[in-house]
């Protein structure tokens, strides 16, 4: 209440992450919607694997919609850590998880973690729940299981034993004898609901670079499902850039820095909208950067380092999506471009890159609760474009070259043991390349193999599975 009050005469509010929940309750049953705002805008950034199914919850209670559809797509995101790490979704409601599994949106590679997750639940009160798993298992794509794992789930107990599950054991099993008699002349087989594939959420963009030798402002779409590249149409132009850095927000895409296609260093950056397929200007950044690194940290973009002319910087800056402002924060402790950089245990890395005719393998790590830049092991390899990304908690640096070479082997960061090591190569040897995650399998696309030679390459690596 004293904050609440503070609120009201001095409009200041301190919302942390143990009152957050009760400033929400007690700002709708005041009807203060200012600070409910707040709460909600503060639980959105908050929103993690232990907690995002407490507070979709807590948003449908007090009606706030944006909140739970935030929360929401966070558990259809992230769903195969969520069923498998929350506590909290052990205690949901028998309607709450068949609505999470059943959604077209739910982001599931494999089906079996659907059943995982069911199992999971049950087995978490098995005397009172056993009796759903009828109702649940129409929630699984039965029909995309592997063979042997489906063959598991019909003669599972819970299965066996439950005579309302055979309609859909049978279902499967006509659809599984059908799809083997498939021929290419039967175009009017409907596939059922039970495998049918999910909306696929995630895609990669590809945009501006260089195109027929010169820098242009094409946006392309990459989607894994089905292993397909096509060009974005009708879209408000980004305006010709190379040596650009690009970074995600919701769904927005912030176009940062690079070279126009005069070969001017820019400080203009643009936003791109996947939804809308717009694109709007944004604040300029304090300096003219190409050839940069970018992060998103806490739901802001931040830029580092890069060249302006004959300058390589070792300042950054940090971009608040919100108020749409750049503000300067500590600068590196090297100068450097062509560098990568990536987010780890909510903290910046910055690696590689090239500055005074060295290539470097140094790496350091910015902390945004102290503002300080520190040191961490350096790579085993001097390199400089190329690409960084995290991954189960590791770290990947993937191609690039240096003075010597332009095969450089692939590196994998523990930052708990602070080494490097290096792991299977990519089965090409690229520079100038880029890298994503998507579905626990890192992507990695274009590029070059030598000088003014570029080509379209395209490669993707499971570090479970420890294979390309």
């Amino acid at each position: 209440m004293t904050q609440i009050l503070d609120y009201v005469y001095f409009r200041e509010v301190d919302i942390r992450s143990d009152n957050a929940c009760q400033l929400l309750v007690a700002a709708a049953y005041l009807c203060i919607p200012d600070v409910r705002k707040l709460c909600c805008d503060f639980l959105k950034n908050a929103i993690n694997v232990e907690n995002c199914i407490g507070i979709m919850q807590l948003a449908r209670l007090h009606f706030c919609a944006d909140l739970e559809t935030t929360a929401r797509q966070f558990v259809l995101c992230h769903f195969v850590q969520v069923s498998q790490q929350s506590k909290e979704l052990l205690e949901l409601p028998l309607e709450d998880l068949q609505a999470i599994i059943e959604a077209d949106e739910l982001v599931v590679e494999d089906e079996k973690f659907v059943w995982k997750c069911i199992l999971r639940w049950i087995n978490h009160d098995p005397n009172n729940r056993k009796g759903h798993i009828a109702g649940l298992l129409k929630g699984v794509r039965l029909g995309l299981l592997d063979t042997k794992i489906f063959k598991k789930v019909s003669k599972h107990p819970y299965v066996t034993k439950n005579e309302e599950c055979r309609p859909v054991i049978s279902e499967t099993l006509t659809f599984l004898h059908d799809v083997k008699r498939l021929t290419k002349e039967d175009k009017d087989f409907v596939t059922p609901r039970i495998a049918r594939p999910r909306i696929r959420q995630d895609l990669l963009f590809a945009i501006g670079g260089f195109r027929g030798g010169s820098p242009t402002d094409v946006i392309e779409a990459y989607d894994a499902r089905e292993d397909r590249w096509s060009v974005v149409e009708g879209v408000d132009s980004i305006d010709p850039r190379s040596f650009h850095c690009t970074a995600v927000v919701g769904f927005d895409i912030y176009i940062i820095g690079g070279c126009d296609d005069g070969f001017k260093h820019l400080d203009s950056c643009r936003c791109f909208n996947a939804v809308t397929k717009t694109c709007r200007e944004v604040s300029n950044m304090h300096e003219r950067r190409s050839d940069l690194m970018v992060a998103v940290l806490r739901g802001a973009v931040y830029a580092m380092g890069g060249k302006d002319y004959r300058w390589i910087k070792r300042t950054a800056e940090r971009y608040d999506c919100k108020t749409n402002q750049w503000s300067l924060i500590a600068p590196m402790n090297r100068r450097r471009r062509g560098a990568s950089a990536a987010v780890l245990n909510d903290k910046i890395y910055v690696a590689g890159g090239y500055y005074d005719y060295n290539y470097l393998k140094s790496v350091e790590v910015y902390d945004p609760d102290t503002d300080r830049w520190t040191f961490v092991a350096p790579m085993l390899s001097q390199r400089k474009h190329f690409a960084c990304v995290e991954i189960h908690g590791c770290l990947y640096a993937l191609g690039g070259h240096n003075r010597t070479s332009s095969e450089l082997s692939t590196e994998k960061y523990d930052p708990a043991e602070d080494t490097w090591t290096e792991i299977p190569d990519m089965n090409f040897y690229s520079y100038k390349l880029d890298a994503e995650v998507i579905d626990d399998t890192i992507f990695v696309f274009g590029g070059q193999f030598k000088e003014d030679v570029r080509f379209p390459h395209s490669a993707c690596y499971n570090d479970e599975e420890n294979r390309r």
